[in-house]
């Protein structure tokens, strides 16, 4: 799986099981949010909006922004008064320092070449006005047995026991914050938790 149009087409295929086990927000992202207020607020790789409703609580108005139809159709349904835009990663539908809060969070990994992450990570600072979350997968990660980055796919299984493979690049710490060093991003600071890198950063 080389072509990122294969992710999207495989959340499309997964969407309503998928956002059954994804109702709560992760704590990290709501520690992040904490009771910050800002004018605008994006949501990139937003899947059923779980994570844009927590801006829409903090933000005048909160986009979310995913490459799946599908997850964006639960999206809406489950966040009417919220914007949701299909839209790629590497090429956001938004203008030049358009918000003031962004989460990039479990969307990063999904992006199949080391090109496209650091694009996506330049573009999220040509649309950043503030400051922001982003968090990719790591090779500390329970299922991983692995100390350096390395490309793999990750099942999902539909009722009907059909699998459908998910791209993901898992990350290793100097890997992380040297695409992030590579952007036009400021990084505030930089951790890992639960299987996860994160970082707060700032454009």
């Amino acid at each position: 799986m080389t072509d990122r149009r294969d992710v999207q087409r495989a959340y499309d295929r997964i969407a309503e099981q998928f956002s059954e086990t994804r109702s709560a927000p992760w704590p990290e992202v709501e520690t992040f949010c904490g009771d910050r207020e800002v004018a605008t607020a994006i949501d990139v790789g937003c899947g059923n909006g779980r994570h844009t409703e927590l801006l829409a609580e903090r933000a005048d108005r909160a986009v979310g922004i995913d490459a799946s139809v599908e997850l964006l159709r639960i999206a809406r349904e489950r966040l009417p008064a919220a914007s949701f835009l299909a839209g790629d990663a590497v090429r956001l539908p938004l203008a030049d320092d358009a918000t003031d809060l962004a989460i990039y969070v479990a969307t990063l990994h999904h992006l199949p070449s080391r090109e496209l992450r650091r694009r996506s990570l330049a573009e999220l600072a040509r649309v950043l006005d503030g400051v922001g979350l982003v968090s990719a997968w790591s090779v500390a990660h329970d299922r991983f047995d692995a100390t350096e980055g390395f490309d793999t796919t990750v099942d999902w299984t539909l009722p009907d026991g059909t699998l459908v493979d998910r791209y993901y690049h898992i990350y290793d710490r100097e890997e992380f914050d040297a695409d992030l060093a590579a952007s036009l991003l400021g990084v505030e600071r930089s951790w890992l938790s639960s299987g996860n890198h994160y970082a707060i950063v700032t454009a």
